[in-house]
């Protein structure tokens, strides 16, 4: 992509409300922007990463059996009055009209739809497991949005559930999905714990969480420094320095961001709903669901708060929007602008995702709008392009050397 095309709109300063790293950050790098409180438009460069982020959960997911799907946003009040939850959930539910006083809400979540679309199908044992999922807009009436994309009204999701016969097949889809969701999250770049959390508004009989370490987290965490024993401190009770209660060793507390939830559900929703099967002795049993959540603008949040300094965001390599940042100094210079294309070229046709600043601008407005953008590798094309020679930096690492154009792409 030429980036005198791209709309990267990035600021010298964040916006006033920006609280955290991350949200000043995504601004200045002209990743969001507001449109009002807790609600964000996605530009260019952020969206590249969003859809990054989610090819990544359909490849992990798809190893595992889930199938794709997509719900409503817009879903009516009966099937929350089945539930039990219309009254249950609380301010957070968008609830509106439609021109013929029919009541409905902007999903915060989808255990009701999903429920009603598999109890209509799913009849027999015959059918079991099931797994489905989609990548959807959630919202929630927030009363304090903050943090940019970590507490907002409208946010991307992904939400999974599974459909069993028996408790023993909802501990295999758990398992499956906690292996999936550690293997998201580490192709995302992202350190996270697992602890044991309280069921909430979602309901059911276990639940585990996602956590992402950093100092601008909402979760206490507690863990052991012994074992692998992890747990929100609200589920706990634990503070620093308590005796682990596994194996006895010493409690610390960190401060953690929630990226992703799985929930045993058990049949809290299918016995509600009337969503039975034939089981294999006959008898007409509730199905056993499991829930399993991953929030996706909230793990490109994640990861500008693990992967950035305050100058700029350093993109894990597999989310970076774009893998290489190619930086002409002159592009009135012959040699380098004929370096800088023959690389661009080449790249490309190795399907590489690849950025040319082509931009009329001084080399240091180039230099600091890369730095806030964060591509993983740049190239800097300068006075020895005569020579063929380009300066290589992995921006993970720190390294610089000088190369052969020719060698960018075994580096890479």
């Amino acid at each position: 992509m030429k980036q005198s095309l791209l709309f990267v709109p990035t600021l010298k300063d964040a916006p006033k409300d920006a609280e955290v790293k991350s949200h000043k950050l995504m601004s200045r790098a002209g990743l969001i922007k507001q449109v009002a409180s807790g609600i964000y438009t996605y530009l260019p460069l952020g969206y590249r990463v969003i859809r990054k982020i989610e090819e990544i959960v359909r490849i992990e997911l798809d190893k595992i059996g889930a199938s794709e799907l997509l719900m409503p946003a817009l879903q009516p009040k009966d099937l929350w009055d089945e539930s039990g939850r219309w009254e249950k959930y609380g301010p957070e539910l968008m609830r509106l009209s439609d021109r013929k006083d029919r009541e409905f809400c902007l999903g915060p979540t989808h255990e009701e739809v999903i429920t009603q679309v598999v109890r209509d199908y799913v009849t027999s044992y015959k059918k079991l497991p099931l797994a489905l999922f989609q990548i959807q807009t959630k919202f929630r009436d927030e009363m304090r949005p903050r943090f940019g994309l970590m507490r907002g009204r409208e946010f991307i999701m992904k939400d999974a559930y599974s459909f069993s016969e028996s408790v023993e097949d909802l501990d295999v889809w758990y398992k499956l999905f906690t292996k999936a969701y550690i293997d998201i999250f580490a192709r995302c770049g992202l350190d996270t714990k697992i602890v044991s959390s309280d069921v909430g508004q979602i309901g059911g009989d276990e639940a585990d969480e996602f956590m992402v370490m950093s100092e601008v987290g909402e979760d206490t965490i507690t863990y052991c420094m012994s074992c692998s024993y992890a747990a929100n401190q609200e589920h706990s009770g634990l503070a620093d320095g308590d005796v682990c209660p596994v194996c006895g060793g010493t409690i610390k507390t960190a401060k953690g961001i929630e990226v992703g939830n799985i929930f045993k559900l058990g049949t809290k929703y299918s016995s509600s709903m009337n969503a039975k099967f034939a089981a294999r002795d006959g008898s007409l049993q509730p199905i056993i669901m499991g829930c399993y959540g991953l929030g996706i603008s909230r793990t490109l949040m994640a990861s500008v708060e693990q992967h950035s300094t305050e100058d700029g965001i350093v993109w894990p390599f597999e989310i970076a929007p774009f893998k290489v940042h190619i930086i002409p100094i002159n592009l009135d210079n012959e040699d380098q602008k004929t370096c800088s294309n023959k690389i661009y070229d080449d790249l490309k046709m190795n399907g590489i995702d690849v950025l040319i600043d082509d931009r009329s601008e001084r080399a240091g407005v180039k230099f600091k709008d890369a730095d806030l953008i964060g591509i993983p590798y740049r190239v800097i094309v300068g006075k020895d392009a005569s020579d063929d020679l380009v300066e290589f930096i992995d921006r993970t690492t720190g390294e610089k050397k000088i190369i052969k154009s020719t060698e960018i792409l075994s580096y890479i």
